[in-house]
């Protein structure tokens, strides 16, 4: 918000990430439906929209929807069994169920007025928490205790070994911390930046285009960083379940 006092002005481009109750004035708890549950909602909504709805006709001369759900069918399916490998096909919904949702939350957050769930931390750490614990009990269900050879690099130096599988077991545990951070601190980042500039244009007047121009130009690199967030979620989330199939270095 940008408000002109005493010839200038104040700019909270941190307001719009506060989480508020959609119908009341109270407490946020545990089952309060708010503002972000509904951004929440509308993405999953979207994603069924466009992956169940509007391809449900499989028709040969597909429609719009129908080409792009195709379109981000095949990205994934080919993500999926370029990094991880043809047998982790069979995981290949869960994965396209999160690179959808990710999308689609931080498309419809560049929406004004519109609200932005997965530039908080606990959403996002939920998203790569379930990830990791995923992965990591896939790990032993399939390799057994063999999984833990994935700290253990054979090929360095006998001396070097320890030291390299402690380093290995910590970056192991960050994972779910610079899995989750990079998605929220990019897009809570992005949608900052342009709230700055929205009240730049607001208290400027006549020279208000400048900061226009600038929002025009960051808006459109927004709407790229939506898309490659998710990617990088993604790819991520693919790397992290190649290491849990062929743990061995």
């Amino acid at each position: 918000m940008a408000t002109a006092s005493d010839g200038g002005f104040n700019i909270a481009p941190m307001d719009q990430f506060v989480v508020q109750p959609l119908f009341s004035d109270g407490p946020l708890g545990m089952f309060t439906v708010s503002n972000a549950t509904l951004w929440m909602a509308l993405a999953v909504v979207c994603t069924v929209l466009l992956l169940v709805v509007g391809s449900r006709g499989r028709a040969v001369i597909p429609s719009r929807a129908q080409s792009v759900a195709e379109l981000a069918y095949g990205f994934v399916y080919k993500m999926v069994e370029d990094v991880t490998g043809k047998d982790a096909v069979r995981y290949f919904p869960y994965i396209m169920t999160l690179f959808m949702f990710i999308l689609m939350a931080n498309m419809l957050a560049l929406i004004p007025t519109s609200f932005s769930p997965t530039s908080h931390i606990a959403v996002t750490a939920v998203l790569a928490l379930a990830v990791f614990i995923g992965v990591t009990v896939l790990g032993f269900v399939k390799n057994g205790a063999s999984f833990l050879s994935l700290f253990w690099v054979s090929s360095a130096p006998l001396a070097l070994r320890p030291i390299l599988a402690i380093i290995e077991l910590i970056s192991y545990f960050v994972r779910p911390v610079s899995h989750s951070v990079r998605l929220a601190g990019n897009i809570t980042a992005g949608h900052a930046v342009l709230k700055v500039f929205a009240g730049f244009a607001a208290a400027l007047g006549v020279f208000s285009f400048l900061p226009i121009l600038a929002i025009t130009a960051i808006y459109a690199l927004e709407v790229l960083v939506a898309f490659i967030q998710a990617y990088v979620f993604t790819i991520l989330t693919c790397v992290y379940l190649k290491d849990a199939l062929h743990p061995h270095h």
